[in-house]
């Protein structure tokens, strides 16, 4: 075989090994209708919903749980999704500093039942500049000790 069919051979490889890697970790935007519907029919792949967080009507966030003196990684609140369904959230890691203030949510995980299971938050916090750029914040939970 010749240097350049190896060559080309190893470069088909590399592409192969890129889109596979990058492939498994995406997944899709949806409502909380449909991530429920997918895990009905047993699906455990992680999705993003975005939403709102929920507030009375003098604009002010509630449905949010967090105690950390009885457990500061467990974090509970409820979103509104994109056509208005509201979603218990269950995110089990420290409530995000600038929870209170976001202007758009992100969750990224799956449902768990009655409520949706939140592995990672991406907060769309209002921006101090009226310039038109989106500031996301991204939220991750800590690694689990083992």
């Amino acid at each position: 075989m010749k240097k350049t069919h190896i060559f080309g051979l190893i470069i088909i490889a590399i592409a192969v090994v890129i889109l596979v890697s990058t492939g498994t970790d995406a997944s899709t935007y949806v409502d909380f209708g449909v991530a429920e519907n997918m895990a009905k029919d047993g699906s455990a792949e992680k999705v993003h919903v975005v939403g709102k967080l929920k507030k009375d009507a003098g604009g002010n966030v509630t449905g949010m749980s967090y105690n950390p003196a009885l457990d500061a990684n467990h974090f509970e609140f409820t979103l509104v999704d994109n056509k208005g369904r509201e979603q218990k959230v269950v995110y089990d890691a420290p409530k995000p500093q600038d929870m209170d203030r976001s202007e758009q949510v992100v969750i990224i995980g799956n449902m768990e039942g009655q409520v949706f299971k939140c592995e990672k938050i991406l907060l769309k916090c209002p921006s101090k500049y009226q310039d038109g750029n989106v500031d996301f914040k991204e939220v991750e939970k800590p690694a689990s000790k083992s």
